[in-house]
C-alpha cells in the first residue's frame, strides 16, 4: 500500500524507513522541494492549502497521516472526503490550539494548570490577575520548541509579554514548578487495540529536547499507570488511531498535562533500536489495520538530541551501544538534525556510555542517566 503523509520532515523520513520493511510505500507532501523525506519516497511539492496538490496526493495515496500538527484542519478535512486519514482531524484541531487543547483535557478528566484565553489586552491582565504571578503565556497556535512564549514574575514582564506576544490570541497558564518532565507515547489500531511505551523523562534546554530516558527510575509505576490512564482517555474521546504523545510536568508525584502531539514524538525516538518494535512501525501498523507490535524495551536505553550540527561520526561509532540517525538536513543553529540512542544490557554501562558520549551534544555536558 503506498502511505501519504502531510509534511516531509525527519519524522516522515523515519516513519518511511520504518515501513519500507514491510513493503510499503511512501509519498509526501511538503512546501519544499528540499524536505529531508525526499530520500525515502516520492514527494508532492506544494503548499497545504493547494487543493490541486492535494487531491494528487489523495490520488496517490491508500491512506493519509500528518507529522506534524500544525498542518490546517481545513487540509486534513478535504484529504478525509477522498482518502482515509488517520489520526482523525478532530485530534488536530485540539492539539493545534493550546486553548481548546487544554479544554479538552479539563473535558475528559486529564489535570492541566489553571489556564484562561486573551485576545486584548484587557482580557490578558484579567487571566494574568485570575491565575496570579508566576504564569506563563504562550501563542494559542503555531509554538514549538519554547518559541511563541514567557514566563511572568513581574509586571515588567507582562509588559514585555504582551509587546512581544500581543498581536496574536494567547492563553495564559498558571506556572508549574515542576520537578521533571515526562511523556507517555502509546498506539492505537483502527481495531481499538491499545499499547503503550514506557513512560518517558524528558530534559529540555533553551526550550528543545536535549534528552530522553525511557521508564525512568524516577517516575516509577504509579505515575506509568496514571500516565496510561490519562491517554487512554484521550484515545477513546477521539476515537484515535496512530501514535499519540502527551507530555506531563511531575509536580509533587503528581502529573499534570502540558500539551499533546498527534503523531510520532520526538522522545520517543529511542524506541527504533530501544523497543521490540519502533513507535514508526507501530504507527504504520496502526493505520493500516495491522496487529500492533511489542513496545517493551530491549536493553538499558537513553537518547540524546542532535541540535545545531551532527556529533563526530567517528567517535561515536567507536562506542559500543551508540545507534547514531542524521536527518540529512543542513545545519542551522537550533535545529534538530540527528539523535543518537545508547543501548547496553546493564544499568551501570547506560551510565558510562552516557557520560563518555554526552560531551558531543549541545548543552548536555552536564546531564545524567537518572538514578
Amino acid at each position: 500500500m503506498t502511505i501519504g503523509v502531510l509534511g516531509g520532515g525527519q519524522l516522515g523520513r523515519m516513519l518511511a524507513l520504518a515501513g519500507l520493511p514491510l513493503g510499503e510505500r511512501f509519498v509526501f507532501m511538503d512546501p519544499s522541494k528540499e524536505a529531508c523525506a525526499r530520500h525515502v519516497g516520492d514527494m508532492v511539492t506544494g503548499s497545504y492549502d493547494d487543493v490541486g496538490q492535494l487531491a494528487e496526493l489523495a490520488r496517490r495515496s491508500d491512506v493519509v497521516t500528518y507529522e506534524f500538527e500544525n498542518v490546517p484542519v481545513a487540509c486534513a478535512r478535504f484529504l478525509s472526503d477522498r482518502v482515509t486519514v488517520y489520526p482523525p482531524a478532530r485530534a488536530l484541531e485540539v492539539s493545534q490550539d493550546r486553548f481548546l487543547e487544554k479544554s479538552f483535557f479539563e473535558s475528559v478528566g486529564v489535570p492541566t494548570a489553571r489556564f484562561g484565553p486573551a485576545e486584548t489586552r484587557e482580557e490578558f491582565d484579567a487571566e494574568v490577575a485570575r491565575i496570579g504571578l508566576p504564569a506563563v503565556v504562550k501563542t494559542r497556535r503555531f509554538g514549538y520548541d519554547g518559541k511563541g512564549q514567557a514566563v511572568l514574575r513581574t509586571q515588567a514582564d507582562c509588559e514585555k509579554a504582551w509587546a512581544a506576544l500581543g498581536a496574536a490570541p494567547l492563553i495564559v497558564e498558571a506556572f508549574v514548578p515542576f520537578e521533571r518532565e515526562a511523556s507517555i507515547i502509546c498506539v492505537r489500531s483502527t481495531k481499538g487495540e491499545t499499547r503503550f511505551y514506557p513512560l518517558v523523562e524528558n530534559v529540555h534546554r533553551a526550550g528543545i529536547l536535549r534528552a530522553s530516558f525511557p521508564a525512568s527510575p524516577r517516575l516509577g509505576e504509579s505515575l506509568t499507570r496514571d500516565a496510561q490512564a490519562f491517554a487512554t482517555k484521550v484515545l477513546d474521546a477521539l476515537s484515535y488511531v496512530g501514535v499519540l504523545t502527551i507530555e506531563f510536568f511531575v509536580k509533587d508525584g503528581a502529573l499534570v498535562a502540558n500539551e499533546m502531539a498527534p503523531r510520532v514524538h520526538n522522545s520517543g525516538h529511542y524506541s527504533i533500536e530501544g523497543a521490540e518494535t519502533s513507535q514508526f512501525e507501530n504507527h504504520v501498523r496502526a493505520l493500516l489495520g495491522l496487529p500492533l507490535g511489542d513496545t517493551r524495551m530491549v536493553g538499558e536505553v537513553a537518547m540524546l538530541n542532535a541540535i545545531g550540527k551532527m556529533p563526530p561520526k567517528k567517535e561515536l561509532l567507536a562506542e559500543a551501544g551508540v545507534h547514531l540517525h542524521g536527518y540529512g538536513k543542513d545545519s542551522a543553529p537550533g535545529r534538530k538534525v540527528g539523535h543518537a540512542t545508547l543501548r547496553t544490557k546493564a544499568r551501570e554501562e547506560l551510565h558510562a556510555l552516557f557520560a563518555r558520549t554526552r560531551q558531543w551534544f549541545e548543552l548536555a555536558e552536564d546531564l545524567e542517566v537518572p538514578r
